[in-house]
């Protein structure tokens, strides 16, 4: 425990950087109260999803009292539960673009801060493991940003962070404009574990920023079975939500 010099000191120190520099919303920089949140207009504008809808891939289940929607009770992903702080939208689109290319590193623990109170009641003694990049793509970008999130919520939940646990063995095309059988056929065997590890019944928590069809999570999540995973929950700051996709 710092000793009340010390801790006197450093509430000064931030308080002469808060002073010279602000907490700015990281939406559109107007100066905030607090560093990580979100101005009241941009607080507004995002569509928060929370613990809401269908209680295995999280999609919205509008308009029903059921709590599991019909592609999951049909066929059963391989992910055990999935759930995204926000819808993707323009906002949050921003945000997750200003961290994988504007390298706006702070943009990860605001990210997680909100991500944070998604982690499933079964997730104790997890391992908390980032969707992996290609090693090209690690190269040409310096750091990945879900490794990024991870190691922040990881700090978060007191748990075992391990970005070494998966790895992206096979580059693979952009999935943009893929529809989700194309997708899933693109990221076959694109995941592996590290050699020797083994997580015998281990419950794990992938990290990823943007959640769109779920094509890369999965095949995160059959590479981690297959090594043995008991359980595979998904965490994400951001998922897109198709009217398509809604349960009426």
């Amino acid at each position: 425990m710092a000793s009340l010099p010390l801790r006197s000191a450093q509430i000064l120190g931030k308080a002469i950087v808060d002073f010279a520099l602000p907490p700015r919303c990281p939406g559109c920089g107007e100066v905030i109260a607090e560093s990580g949140a979100f101005c009241a207009a941009c607080w507004t504008g995002l569509e928060w999803l929370g613990h809401a809808g269908c209680v295995t891939c999280g999609v919205p289940l509008e308009g029903t009292d059921i709590d599991r929607c019909a592609r999951c009770l049909a066929s059963p992903p391989p992910i055990d539960r999935t759930r995204a702080a926000v819808a993707y939208d323009d906002l949050p689109r921003s945000i997750a673009l200003k961290l994988k290319y504007g390298r706006k590193v702070a943009l990860a623990r605001t990210m997680a801060r909100y991500m944070a109170p998604l982690r499933g009641e079964e997730s104790a003694g997890a391992i908390v493991v980032p969707v992996p990049l290609h090693r090209w793509r690690l190269w040409w970008r310096g750091f990945n940003q879900s490794g990024l999130v991870a190691t922040a919520l990881a700090k978060k939940w007191g748990l075992e962070s391990d970005p070494l646990l998966l790895r992206r063995v096979k580059r693979t095309q952009s999935l943009k404009g893929l529809n989700h059988s194309q997708r899933r056929r693109a990221v076959a065997g694109a995941f592996a574990i590290a050699s020797g590890r083994r997580l015998d019944g281990q419950t794990v928590i992938l990290i990823d920023d943007v959640l769109t069809s779920g094509s890369t999570a999965e095949a995160c999540a059959r590479a981690l079975r297959r090594a043995g995973a008991g359980r595979v929950e998904l965490i994400c700051w951001a998922r897109v939500v198709r009217p398509a996709q809604l349960v009426r």
